[in-house]
């Protein structure tokens, strides 16, 4: 199935690549340290950052799984919306500024700040890499659902080789732009993405008369009318058949409520501003931001489930993650079709390249420098250690999101399980270290590997994986793995049984520790995270 033009899609496809190039190329002059390759040189203003945050953050899930989610399953694919929007509280006002104090690159600078160094840096940074394989594995997905939609390329191997060329693509970004090229494609981005959303929310509430209940009559008669009937307009159509069904939306909603505040990559966006207060603007704005695009994502959902139809959606080689660029042809034809998939592109590109520089940050950092050479390597030493861990995170997430794609996945839906292994595996030790004076070493590896091993193992016993719902549209099974079932757990989110067990477990190691508290470093982390007193500075240009 192909739509629209593949050479104009390509054409314009290919200018969004090439603005980006010379952007990545340009900043890259001005990587002269670890800071700069890290942090931007910690230069980076509270609003620039906000836009920043709001680009990293509105992923392709946000943009291509939610908009799909509410096209077929309505009501309740608009959960997503809520619960990633709702997160932004929990990271104002519990660890925005508080981290920007405290660390210097990397989470586990503030996990390990009165902790043993090597066991703590070692688990933050395995966890790091987890949350960061399991969101890239999302992002290639959506690239390679949408480039094989625009080009008209079909079959496995033709799809599994557009995954390839994309992240080869991606990984070229990351190695050469470092976070100040990052923050830049992603300002762009975010800026491009929202004013996109805004003109096919416009163009959509005019066909219905810039009624807002017209349009969602539009959507359940043209759902009524799908192979499977579905009410778009009630809720729990896709949660509510059974317990289990309502357990999934809690376990789902935890997990996205409480994962922003644990996610690396957007936690280390932190440390690009010059100051605590900064930290905050910059959150702030992207509350706005983000609140605005996800009230766009509710009328383009509903549109693409009004104009295109469900049928139509899961047909598409990008399955759910169609509904959009589906719904951009529908609308404006193949011109429209290329601006909105080259601003998808350019989406993809700028999560997967925040994601890539977070990951390899973390090792080359606090497992290269801190526990193998015991701090002694330089900044162009971990920068290139941080190069070549790109280089490999890269090549892990092509494997992984050639899987995904080909099991017809909601990308929405894959980065909601990121989310559910942030919040298990890193957000009770970032919580317990900085507000809980007696927490220990054994208490923060208890928390990180006990929510990262009891996530990792429900996802992989869950349908997920293998047993899943077969998909109609491809009579294909929705699990990575097909024709096989080894699943035992039956919730697709884990977030209500990993999230409490972290929680717990990390009280419990603190309480059974022989060791004793660092009260005088809590004292000291305490000072400085609430009043900047030590914080790292901007660096000159």
């Amino acid at each position: 199935m192909t739509i629209g033009n593949p050479v104009i899609n390509i054409s314009i496809f290919g200018v969004f690549v090439l603005i980006t190039l010379v952007i990545t190329f340009r900043a890259s002059r001005t990587n002269a340290s670890a800071a700069d390759f890290y942090a931007a040189g910690r230069n980076i203003s509270g609003t620039q950052n906000g836009l920043a945050i709001a680009g990293d953050y509105l992923s392709a899930a946000s943009f291509l799984g939610i908009a799909g989610a509410i096209a077929v399953y309505g009501y309740d694919g608009f959960l997503y919306s809520i619960g990633f929007l709702v997160a932004w509280l929990v990271a104002l006002l519990l660890v925005a500024e508080l981290l920007r104090n405290t660390a210097r690159f990397t989470m586990a600078d503030v996990l390990a700040f009165r902790m043993r160094q090597g066991p703590v840096r070692t688990a933050a940074a395995l966890s790091t890499l987890t949350v960061s394989l399991f969101y890239l594995l999302a992002q290639m997905a959506g690239a390679g659902g949408l480039v094989t939609l625009l080009l008209g390329v079909s079959g496995e191997a033709a799809q599994a080789l557009t995954v390839v060329v994309v992240g080869a693509l991606m990984i070229f970004y990351v190695l050469v732009g470092g976070m100040r090229g990052t923050t830049y494609v992603q300002l762009i981005k975010a800026t491009l993405l929202i004013i996109g959303a805004f003109v096919m929310t416009v163009w959509v509430l005019g066909k219905y008369g810039f009624n807002l209940s017209s349009l969602l009559g539009g959507a359940a008669d043209t759902a009524a009318q799908q192979a499977t009937p579905r009410d778009v307009l009630s809720p729990m159509g896709q949660y509510g058949a059974t317990g289990t069904s309502k357990l999934d939306f809690v376990s789902l909603g935890l997990a996205l409520v409480l994962g922003t505040a644990g996610l690396p990559h957007v936690l280390m966006r932190f440390y690009t501003v010059p100051t605590a207060k900064d930290a905050r603007k910059s959150v702030v704005w992207a509350i706005w931001l983000i609140g605005f695009f996800y009230l766009f994502s509710l009328v383009i959902g509903y549109g693409a489930g009004a104009l295109v139809g469900a049928d139509e959606i899961l047909a598409a080689p990008g399955a759910v993650n169609s509904a959009a660029p589906l719904l951009a042809f529908e609308l404006g034809g193949t011109v429209l079709l290329g601006i909105i998939a080259g601003v998808a592109f350019a989406t993809i590109l700028a999560v997967v390249a925040g994601l890539t520089i977070t990951a390899s940050a973390s090792f080359a950092h606090d497992v290269y420098n801190s526990v193998i050479k015991k701090g002694a390597a330089d900044g162009k030493q971990e920068v290139r250690v941080a190069r070549i861990t790109s280089v490999v995170i890269g090549a892990v997430a092509i494997g992984l999101g050639i899987l995904a794609l080909q099991a017809g996945l909601n990308i929405a839906f894959l980065v909601a399980l990121a989310f559910a292994v942030a919040a298990s595996a890193n957000l009770p030790t970032i919580l317990y270290t900085l507000f809980w004076k007696r927490f220990t070493t054994q208490g923060a590896l208890w928390s990180i590997y006990g929510g990262l091993i009891s996530c990792l193992v429900l996802i992989l016993f869950s349908p997920v994986v293998s047993g899943g719902a077969i998909n109609p549209a491809t009579g294909k099974s929705t699990s990575l793995v097909q024709d096989v079932d080894f699943s035992w757990f039956p919730l697709n989110n884990p977030g209500l049984v990993s999230i409490p067990l972290a929680f717990f477990l990390g009280w419990l190691g603190t309480m059974l520790s022989k060791e004793k508290p660092d009260v005088d470093k809590y004292a000291e982390l305490e000072v400085r995270s609430l009043t900047g007193i030590g914080a790292e500075k901007a660096t000159p240009h």
